[in-house]
């Protein structure tokens, strides 16, 4: 059986995480217990994992704040 892959990224302080599908990338967002909703944030099945930080930087760049300027994978 393959492993998914599940990728986190801190989006200007909030965490996201994003999973690989056989249809393209599912976001979820994490909670303290271990348990994820999902986040209702489309991602083009296209793109590769460093075009997603710039895709998420571009979508919620208004979120940017002193303490969180920026996207980064985790």
């Amino acid at each position: 059986m393959a492993k998914t892959m599940r990728l986190q990224f801190d989006v200007y302080g909030r965490r996201i995480e994003i999973e690989a599908t056989a249809d393209g990338w599912a976001t979820f967002i994490p909670g303290n217990e271990g348990k994820r909703r999902p986040a209702g944030i489309a991602i083009p099945a296209d793109l590769d994992i460093d075009e997603i930080v710039q895709y998420l930087a571009d979508l919620f760049h208004e979120s940017a704040t002193e303490q969180h300027p920026s996207v980064r994978l985790l």
